[in-house]
């Protein structure tokens, strides 16, 4: 791919109306192929399953891929702040698997995460239930997450919160609205933490995270940045609760490469928790999907035969 390179969507299968409660319906979409194994795929805060294109579509021809936004975020409408937290993530993600069952048929899935999409999964899949009350420990057959944002007690922990603290007072400072989608795209083209992209994500990201506003000329974020903010608070609360080694299924985690600084959260080293199956992509940031995906998808695939799932 060069420069040039434009990413275009393409028109779901079928689509499924999830009613998360009286307010509050999402758009699950079904992309790939109908008859191959089943995979349910989200998204990292602030962003949207479709950012994530150049990554899934590599998986479209032999998988059933299954993806959708998290409340508030990409093709749903905003809601209100106080149902913006992880607790009501995690119930959404049980009402969202039991309606792709309804909507697509029953098989078995592997849910594929990234960032808090994937701290979501653990909770629904956590024996954490006196925490979580929505927690269900039969939810997918495998899953494969993406620089999950966890942190061990101790001195990771305060270093975990102080930069949890920081990614949400930047959350807060952050415009809400731009002119055009190709101003968007131009001032992300002036961060670092977008530099190692695939060609064309940038104009992908404002495509996706961006609607026309209603209220003003132009666009706003589609997730407001402060509920992007709340969520990277109640994240401080949860991550430390995981037990990666409670999972009642195969479980994958990919990181980002433990060497470079932290763009997003600090990194977990895994390799001294031997009952985790972990890698991590070598010259990649917290978006290791946008730019790495061939090799993302090459690490899925082995992970998937190596559980004879596929």
């Amino acid at each position: 791919m060069n420069s040039e390179t434009v990413w275009t969507i393409p028109e779901p299968l079928s689509v499924c109306k999830v009613h998360l409660d009286a307010d509050t319906t999402i758009t699950v979409r079904r992309h790939g192929n109908p008859d191959g194994p089943r995979l349910v795929l989200s998204h990292g805060n602030g962003l949207a399953i479709d950012l994530y294109y150049p990554f899934w579509s590599l998986l479209a021809e032999d998988f059933d891929v299954i993806v959708y936004d998290l409340r508030n975020h990409g093709w749903n409408p905003v809601g209100t702040w106080q149902e913006h937290n992880i607790p009501i993530l995690v119930r959404d993600l049980t009402l969202i698997l039991d309606s792709i069952d309804r909507c697509f048929g029953e098989k078995p899935r592997v849910g594929i995460f990234h960032s808090v999409s994937a701290l979501i999964a653990l909770l629904a899949s956590s024996s954490l239930r006196h925490f979580v009350s929505y927690a269900s420990r039969d939810s997918f057959s495998a899953i494969v997450l993406f620089d999950p944002p966890l942190c061990r007690p101790g001195v990771s922990e305060m270093e975990f919160d102080a930069a949890t603290e920081r990614l949400a007072a930047q959350c807060r400072r952050r415009a809400k609205c731009f002119s055009t989608e190709e101003d968007f795209a131009e001032l992300l083209s002036y961060s670092p933490v977008f530099t190692r992209l695939v060609p064309g994500t940038l104009d992908l990201y404002a495509k996706t995270t961006l609607r026309q506003s209603k209220s003003r000329e132009g666009y706003e974020l589609r997730c407001p940045p402060e509920f992007e903010a709340q969520i990277c608070e109640y994240a401080r609360t949860f991550a430390v609760m995981i037990d990666l080694t409670d999972v009642p299924y195969p479980t994958k985690v990919i990181g980002s490469d433990p060497t470079l600084p932290a763009t997003y959260l600090p990194s977990l080293n895994f390799n001294d928790i031997f009952t985790i199956n972990y890698d991590f992509v070598p010259e990649t940031t917290h978006l290791l999907q946008l730019e790495r995906p061939r090799k993302c998808v090459e690490i899925i695939s082995n992970f998937l035969q190596s559980i004879r799932f596929t």
